[in-house]
């Protein structure tokens, strides 16, 4: 990718930063199902807030959640990535790990799917 100089991003211009962050999207985007699935679900939940047009609140609640759920499946994929080349073996705390992790999204995405419930119930119930 980058190289292994651990202080490659340090001291770069922010769009060599901004470079290498647009990089690791479009890899776990190339790389994972799961990041590809949230990203779908993503862009419904932007459509559906956009045609609602919800009060700013939850247009906010919607897209901080959207954000969240994504930004856990990148810090996800990384977790995995480090650990799958530090122990390419099967380890029962490296599983454990991975785990958490992926228990980390799966909250996320179900109170994300709360807020979006919510966010329908309120602004269809207005109408």
């Amino acid at each position: 990718m980058h190289g292994s100089d651990p202080g490659r991003m340090k001291n770069r211009r922010f769009a060599a930063r901004l470079g290498f962050a647009i990089a690791g999207l479009r890899l776990v985007f190339l790389r994972e199902k799961s990041f590809r699935t949230q990203c779908a679900a993503a862009a419904a939940a932007a459509l559906v807030t956009l045609a609602l047009r919800p009060d700013p609140l939850w247009s906010a609640l919607v897209a901080l959640s959207v954000g969240l759920v994504l930004a856990l499946e990148l810090v996800n994929s990384a977790l995995e990535y480090l650990l799958d080349h530090l122990h390419p073996d099967h380890a029962r705390e490296i599983g454990a790990a991975k785990d958490a992790a992926a228990a980390a999204v799966l909250l996320a995405s179900l109170a994300a799917a709360a807020v979006g419930a919510l966010m329908l119930l309120a602004t269809l119930g207005r109408g």
